[in-house]
């Protein structure tokens, strides 16, 4: 058994370093906490005993380095998650693209894609389906792999089904009343794996790509953009760097959703957005 070194914030600035130069991979900007964490977790994963034999393995094979990639970025998602939020976005918000030709909508960081399959799911039954053009992107292959089969443990995330339930079976004018929309309309149940998989019709709607928000480049302009739970894991001046990229990707009126958590005001680039209707939600000025 492998006696673990305690990693340091010299071990974590080197890792940091020597990912730069051999990769040009950055995360020099990203939360120290956080990655240090995650140090931690790849030097378990692979039985090493410090940062210098992690340091030598990425090395000599960059395979080693994307999984590393993949290990470091966070990876936490659900369908429907925070229901209240998607009943508030349905009551309050899409219906303000209702008339655009066009609604164009960037995930950002989407993780294995259960909130991409989400907005797709209320946009169609909101009749705005036929209208989206939606790209959703990660930095993370393995992630975005998942994203793309769209395949889940419906065992493990039974909760996924009851926020369905709040989210789409509801009235969204009359809380009281209920839609039978039917599973099957979305999802194919495999009850011998406890599996469930999304409709190809709602898998085709979505184009997953790789992109690294710290690159900040622009490569599309949106109608909405979503970025929940990711810049918290970012330092302010990337969070700065990523929310003006945001700002210049967004149409005028455009909006991004953040974690409710996830305060910008405070920022520079804050200037440049207004807070209304629902936490997490901004507005380009």
């Amino acid at each position: 058994m492998t006696n673990f070194a305690k990693v340091t914030n010299e071990d974590v600035l080197r890792v940091i370093r020597e990912f730069k130069l051999l990769y040009e991979f950055d995360f020099s900007n990203y939360a120290e906490q956080s990655f240090s964490r995650r140090v931690e977790h790849l030097l378990v994963s692979y039985n090493l005993p410090d940062v210098e034999a992690l340091i030598n393995k990425v090395k000599t094979d960059k395979s080693v380095f994307q999984k590393c990639v993949n290990d470091i970025t966070v990876n936490t998602t659900e369908l429907f998650r925070d229901p209240d939020m998607w009943l508030s976005l349905r009551r309050n918000v899409l219906h303000l693209f209702k008339n655009n030709e066009t609604i164009n909508i960037w995930h950002a960081g989407c993780s294995s894609g259960e909130e991409v399959y989400s907005m797709l799911i209320l946009l169609n039954e909101m009749e705005m389906f036929d209208k989206v053009k939606l790209f959703a992107t990660d930095i993370n292959t393995e992630i975005l792999e998942k994203a793309k089969k769209g395949v889940y443990n419906s065992r493990l995330h039974q909760s996924y089904f009851n926020s369905f339930d709040r989210v789409i079976r509801i009235n969204p004018l009359n809380f009281e009343e209920f839609k039978d929309i039917p599973y099957d309309k979305y999802f194919d149940i495999d009850n011998i794996t406890g599996s469930f998989s999304i409709k190809q019709f709602i898998k085709d709607k979505a184009t997953f790509k790789y992109h690294n928000l710290v690159d900040a480049n622009l490569f599309y302009k949106f109608d909405i953009i979503f970025c929940r739970n990711v810049i918290i894991y970012f330092n302010t001046e990337l969070q700065n760097r990523v929310i003006s990229l945001f700002c210049d990707s967004l149409f005028n009126k455009g909006l991004v959703f953040f974690g409710i958590h996830e305060n910008i005001s405070y920022l520079p680039v804050g200037s440049r957005f207004e807070n209304k209707i629902m936490k997490g939600l901004y507005f380009k000025k």
